[in-house]
């Protein structure tokens, strides 16, 4: 319990030991809710049993009471054999009574207390004279030494308790028979070829050596995972001996890659046609569970096809301890998709590695991550495309009525991509040194986002449809004064009519065509211009947008969304969406609900706890300035953040020379406008139409923030300056966002540039706020509480939780939040979390 957490950046090498050995040909057992020393012991004690000699490489006390005459250890850094003689000339005692021992001399490596006042020493003493444990306890009354015989007395149930903890399972349910555990020379390719990949020049030398690699010879593939997609052994599997036979498999690769096939891609609601394990390169199988012959209508001409397949029930029964068994890993691309699939069968996959999040960590801001463009760039391989099984269009049939004989082969291909990627992309993290950002950042979220989906929220359909009246009669208010301006009835929705009307029969400036239509440009940024410059009709133009998006995607479409089994909508988080490690919203988003408009908070309002609960708001506070003044180690900035400071005003009263008591409010609004616009390279141009100022004002008061704060231009020239070197920046955290443009001339540069100042700002802002999920669901639990994470929005996360926990859930939640860049950095400025509750979503922020 006192220990410190294990360092950062050891844990992500945990999965590269386990290639390690088994590159080594080596056997590598693990098994849930045991430790080491109980498999180590077990084994120990089978062994000596079947008549063998064995030893243990280890120096740990606790191994100690195993050793007998047949059972030895050695400590390899010192290299001093260790037999039961060894064991009394160290400890007083012989290896069997080494449980007593530490029963009473107690451990506090391992915080185990043992008796007050009793060291090894005086323990074994004891135990000499009186023989076992319980022969002391029994007689302890014979001791004349006042405080140890109160000692021993008075600690009775913690001795023995200490006794228990201290004594290991030597009776382990083993996961792999003795028998099976013959030493084995490695296979060559596989070791030379792993070493290769971890750049261990001086080892794979020697290894070439030992193993007779000629230096003429051509080199050992680079990875298994570019075998050639010729020779393929994938299989259907119609009969549960045939897949036990594919778990067996699976369970001795400790390895394997999966996929599930739906007639849905709405996790919530889709059903199970098939899943897919691959145990190696081109070894994969496809095991049909939902298939259904189509209607006389469908494939016609299509010959007679063979549906046996194992019933559902069964085949997950044999496959839901291969899944939940915490020693197989399971590779999937995008494996978020399946767990939540399983989840509904009441199968949790774990563990799991996801060769999409793996790509997103090493190209992101280069290519999109998807399983087909990823197989085509790192495999050299197209995989089949799903248009050529279920057609396109209104020809379309869902995954369950294509025959299996044509599904089995592409399932099997997805599983076999996924684990020939992870063998790719494994390698690529560490020398990349980009496994940190994998493991801590991307890995953990998957089973976080998972369970937060399935939450959902729970919506009042009937506030959103009194909503949805109330902006429709705004709208139609807006229309008749925007028609009554242009002196003619029109399309509001037509580009071709509104540019028209404002360019041809208004004579407003500024007109613009497009190059392949020649209609006039009648976009956000045109109009923002025209409102600008006072054009009436444009600024009513972008209101009636704005409304119309709010009407048609929210509060008309997320009645649609509410599932029929839950009565919540449930939205979809992508975490390789963007290049900054920001999530992503869809189906519905709720992410882009604005929360500063009166409209936008009437919609929040509709997003309601359940009966007997509260939505409880947790939001830092202004993060990504925080970030930008811990990065660029802005003095001024810095301090006002450690003193609680208004940061807007403060930046007005240097910027501007006017004091902050009594600062006019539209002084401190430009001063926030720069502060947030810095971030984001504001231009000139872009603050002048925020604040409504002429371009001449705007440049007057960029000039005058970089004067008065010089840190932030020389650290967005720095950035932009290593970007060009390296083609990439990098968050605190290490993630790294590539930038392929930004050496290239033309507006695509600029568009970079502006990218690259603001990626490891706002991206160091996504990962804390990463860690902080991956932390809380964790949190949560130990505290006892049942309140749950439901949303994320950016810098926000929004809880449920009963009445009676909301308090409880705000102040450990927001501790998490406000430590979640710990222990990898200590930013120089204070993280600040902001927390609200009610009853719906926007009473909470």
């Amino acid at each position: 319990a006192h220990r410190p957490p294990a360092p950062e950046e050891l844990v992500p090498q945990f999965p590269l030991v386990r290639d390690a050995v088994r590159a080594f040909n080596m056997a590598c057992i693990e098994l849930e809710n045991f430790e080491a020393d109980d498999l180590i012991a077990t084994y120990a004690r089978r062994a000596e049993a079947a008549g063998a000699r064995v030893t243990i490489l280890s120096s740990d006390k606790d191994l100690m009471q195993v050793v007998s005459d047949r059972v030895r250890m050695v400590d390899t850094m010192k290299g001093l054999e260790i037999g039961p003689e060894e064991v009394r000339d160290k400890f007083g005692v012989g290896p069997e009574r080494m449980i007593d021992l530490q029963a009473l001399a107690g451990d506090s490596t391992d915080n185990v207390p043992g008796a007050p006042g009793i060291g090894v020493k005086t323990a074994a003493m004891l135990l000499g004279e009186f023989g076992d444990l319980e022969a002391l306890l029994a007689r302890v009354d014979e001791i004349p030494q006042p405080k140890r015989r109160a000692a021993l007395k008075d600690n009775r149930g913690q001795i023995r308790m200490c006794r228990e903890l201290v004594r290991l399972d030597d009776a382990v349910p083993v996961p792999v028979a003795l028998g099976e555990l013959r030493a084995a020379p490695p296979e060559r390719e596989a070791l030379i070829s792993f070493l290769r990949k971890m750049e261990f020049r001086t080892l794979t030398k020697r290894a070439e050596t030992v193993f007779g690699w000629d230096s003429e010879e051509e080199p050992p593939e680079e990875s298994v995972a570019t075998r050639g997609f010729a020779d393929l052994r994938y299989e259907i599997i119609r009969d549960s001996e045939a897949l036990r036979d594919w778990i067996r498999r699976a369970r001795e690769s400790h390895v394997v890659g999966m996929d599930t096939e739906t007639d849905s891609l709405d996790e919530l609601q889709a059903g199970l046609v098939g899943v897919s394990l691959a145990v190696a390169p081109g070894e994969a199988c496809y095991v049909p569970l939902g298939h259904r012959p189509p209607g006389e209508d469908l494939f016609k001409d299509s010959p007679a096809r063979d549906y046996t397949q194992i019933p559902p029930g069964d085949a997950l029964e044999l496959l839901r301890p291969l899944l939940e068994d915490r020693s197989v890993l399971k590779v999937g691309h995008n494996i978020k998709f399946d767990a939540k699939v399983l989840a509904r069968k009441g199968i949790r996959v774990s563990p799991i590695d996801d060769t999409m999040l793996m790509s997103y960590a090493l190209y992101a801001g280069l290519h999109r991550h998807g399983l087909d463009e990823s197989s085509a760039r790192h495999l050299g391989h197209e995989p089949q495309s799903i248009k050529e099984l279920i057609g396109t269009g209104r020809k379309a049939v869902t995954f369950d009525l294509v025959p299996i004989e044509s599904a089995g082969p592409y399932a099997a291909e997805d599983a076999d991509i996924a684990l020939r990627l992870r063998s790719v992309f494994r390698p690529a993290l560490v020398v990349q040194r980009l496994n940190t950002v994998y493991e801590t950042l991307e890995r953990p979220m998957v089973p976080v986002l998972a369970d937060m989906e399935r939450a959902g929220m729970r919506i009042d359909p009937g506030m959103l449809r009194g909503i949805s009246a109330e902006l429709a009669d705004r709208l139609g208010e807006l229309e008749g004064q925007v028609q009554a301006l242009a002196g003619e009835s029109f399309n509001l929705a037509s580009p071709k009519q509104l540019g028209r009307i404002l360019f041809d029969r208004l004579g407003l400036p500024g007109a613009r065509r497009t190059g392949k239509s020649g209609d006039y440009q009648t976009g956000a940024g045109v109009l923002e211009t025209l409102a600008a410059g006072g054009a009436e009709i444009a600024r009513l133009l972008l209101e009636w947008r704005q409304l119309s998006k709010l009407k048609g995607t929210y509060a008309d479409a997320l009645v649609q969304h509410i599932h029929p089994e839950t009565g919540r909508v449930h939205t979809s988080f992508s975490l390789a969406a963007t290049s900054t490690g920001r999530l992503a919203s869809s189906d519905p988003n709720l992410q882009n609900i604005p929360v500063r408009t009166r409209e936008g908070r009437r919609i929040r309002e509709a997003f309601v706890a359940e009966p007997g609960c509260v939505l409880v708001s947790l939001d830092y506070s202004q993060i990504e300035l925080r970030m930008l003044a811990h990065m660029a180690d802005i003095d001024a900035l810095r301090s006002a953040f450690l003193d609680g400071q208004d940061i807007h005003a403060m930046t007005a009263s240097e910027v501007f020379g006017v004091p902050i008591d009594g600062m006019d409010p539209m002084v401190r609004r430009r001063a926030k406008a720069i502060n947030f616009g810095v971030i984001y390279g504001i231009s000139q141009h872009g603050l002048s139409l925020q604040l409504g100022i002429s371009r001449t004002e705007a440049r007057a008061f960029i000039d005058a923030y970089f004067d008065r704060f010089p840190g932030i231009r020389a650290y967005m020239h720095d950035t932009i300056a290593l970007a060009k070197e390296r083609g990439y920046v990098e968050t605190l955290f290490g993630r790294r966002v590539h930038t392929p443009d930004i050496n290239v001339k033309g507006p695509r540069q600029g568009f970079q540039q502006r990218a690259a100042i603001n990626a490891p700002i706002q991206g160091g802002a996504a990962d804390i706020i990463r860690r902080a999920m991956v932390r809380i669901p964790g949190a949560l639990r130990s505290a006892g509480l049942t309140g749950r994470m439901i949303l994320q929005v950016h810098d926000e996360l929004l809880f449920e939780a009963p009445e009676s926990e909301a308090d409880e859930v705000a102040r450990v939640a927001g501790g998490v939040m406000a430590h979640a860049a710990e222990p990898a950095f200590e930013l120089s400025v204070p993280i600040v979390v902001d927390s609200g509750r009610g009853l719906n979503w926007a009473e909470a922020h």
